[in-house]
């Protein structure tokens, strides 16, 4: 539980230190691997004035090696909690700086101002012959290797352990087979296999062309036979949350079954998936959603055990050894962000414009409009569609799992596709019958189909969506209904488009497209005619 008071200290310390305040900055760099600077993440420096008046404040460096700190003018000490561990050597650092008023103080800590050591059990390694290494120095050693996975109903963290491309992951509601999309970089997105899927331990192993990870360094696995925890070992996971790059986490160890192991980790939206270290830097699972928690939003986190992950990764060898990669086919990312949630505040109101095709309902959607509804929610405004519809799936703007996507208003438009809710002929007999003899009921509907899949097109070509969303209503205990939510770069229906078709495909239906056809304006950035 140390993390949580540590977490505290830290929130709380630019308010204990208020008032004639300036800046302190502390870096920490160490010589890595090859002489190579490494910076010195999640380290603990404990600060206290000179003389000591009261207890020291606790910071935590960030994962550039670096924290700044607000402080009163005057003489401090800055001390590690625990010495930094690095390819067997133990550094720790006492210096005395002077804050001055007015301006920024850099204290850089490196090799040459430490107390440098043998690292106590520095035969305890994650692959032989490998000196430990503190945990804190996984990130910047395993950044290449943590990538964003993402299906269309779940976006989860994955990380390459194999040069042929293979990537482990949680599991992606995604069966052995399907095309699912790896994003290795901000604007980098192509397509990959999953290869390996076994939902009920929530593990997948996907397969992306080599082309697109050539130089990276997988991280290594230890299978056959790889470590275990045992007690309340503190352990290190990286993570690809939504909208950022590999990061990390730290916690412990608070249970375990046969299958997973119970912890203290908390990760954000898409986080789950990726790597878990024991304290000597070894790959002891990977994270996942815990069965309880919400399937795609940030909740109590499990770690799947290595001996899971390393049967799911000997199960993907047995399909790679005989098998063709996928072909690297780039998808589109994400506009870079431009204060969407400024434009949309600033914008006139707008109704979102609602289509029909002979199943389906279509309705466009911009951030001016989702903001529209926000503010319409804490006013009392009612939602985008009928009573009937939001009563059964929610409201127009109401995204679901999705809702972490379009928090911060990204400069998307999204075309939600509904299915139609329409009466059975033989509902609608009985209905009649029932008003012959005085009761007048209201019709009984029922969703016409449920959404498969769908295809825009300007003219001839088609426009690839940036995400191929799929939201899923369970509307009783055997019936699931799919709705479309596919999300596009405004820019892609530029004024030369004219035109644009939108093919849809249900699961009752499915080689059957349902056709509509809409203008341009109504996805892109140009004015309507």
């Amino acid at each position: 539980m140390r993390h949580v008071l540590v977490l505290a200290t830290v929130l709380a310390f630019p308010v204990l230190l208020s008032g004639q305040a300036t800046t302190l900055r502390v870096t920490i760099v160490l010589p890595g691997e090859a002489q190579q600077p490494t910076p010195v993440s999640r380290h603990l420096l404990l600060i206290s004035d000179n003389p000591a008046t009261t207890i020291p404040k606790r910071v935590l460096t960030g994962p550039d090696g670096s924290v700044s700190i607000p402080l009163i003018p005057g003489s401090y000490t800055v001390e590690s909690d625990r010495p930094a561990i690095l390819a067997g050597q133990s550094y720790a650092w006492t210096q005395m700086v002077d804050v001055v008023a007015g301006r920024t103080v850099t204290l850089a800590l490196t090799a040459d101002n430490a107390e440098v050591t043998v690292a106590p059990d520095v035969t305890t390694s994650s692959a032989a012959g490998t000196p430990r290494s503190d945990p804190s120095f996984l990130p910047a050693k395993w950044l290449g290797s943590v990538m964003a996975i993402w299906s269309p109903t779940t976006r989860t963290t994955g990380f390459l352990f194999h040069a042929r491309g293979l990537i482990a992951t949680r599991g992606l509601g995604a069966a052995t087979g399907t095309m699912v999309a790896v994003q290795v970089s901000a604007d980098q997105k192509v397509a990959a296999r999953v290869v390996s899927s076994d939902p009920s331990r929530d593990v997948a192993i996907v397969w992306v062309n080599p082309r697109v990870i050539a130089g990276r360094t997988p991280l290594p696995l230890s299978c056959p036979a790889p470590p275990t925890l045992s007690g309340k070992e503190e352990i290190t996971a990286l993570t690809a949350p939504l909208w950022r790059l590999a990061d990390s986490a730290s916690g412990e160890i608070t249970g375990s079954s046969p299958f997973a192991l119970e912890t203290n980790l908390r990760l954000g939206f898409g986080g789950a998936g990726g790597p878990v270290f024991n304290e000597a830097g070894a790959v002891v699972g990977l994270t996942a959603v815990a069965p309880d928690s919400d399937r795609n939003r940030s909740g109590e986190i499990m770690i799947v055990r290595a001996g899971i992950l390393c049967a799911a990764v000997a199960a993907a060898q047995s399909v790679v050894s005989s098998g063709t990669p996928p072909e690297p086919v780039a998808f589109p990312v994400e506009p870079p962000h431009q204060n969407a949630g400024e434009v949309a505040k600033a914008a006139g109101t707008i109704t979102p414009p609602v289509l029909a095709s002979s199943d389906f309902d279509i309705a466009i959607i911009t951030p001016r409009i989702v903001q529209q509804a926000r503010e319409n929610d804490r006013t009392g405004g009612r939602g985008g569609r009928s009573p009937e519809a939001e009563a059964r799936l929610g409201r127009l703007t109401e995204f679901g799992d999705w809702s972490d996507y379009f928090a911060d208003l990204p400069p998307v438009v999204v075309v939600r596709v509904t299915p139609k809710l329409v009466e059975g002929f033989w509902k609608r007999v009985a209905r009649e019958a029932a008003r012959t003899q005085g009761a007048d009921l209201p019709p009984f509907k029922n969703f016409k189909s449920s959404f498969l899949r769908m295809r825009a097109s300007c003219g001839t070509t088609e426009v690839v969506a940036i995400q191929p969303f799929v939201l899923e209503h369970r509307t009783s205990d055997t019936k699931l209904i799919r709705e479309g939510l596919y999300v596009f770069d405004p820019a892609a229906f530029g004024p030369s488009c004219g035109r644009v078709t939108l093919s849809i495909y249900s699961e009752k239906a499915p080689e059957k497209a349902d056709t509509v056809t809409i203008d341009a304006s109504l996805l892109g950035n140009q004015p309507a005619p």
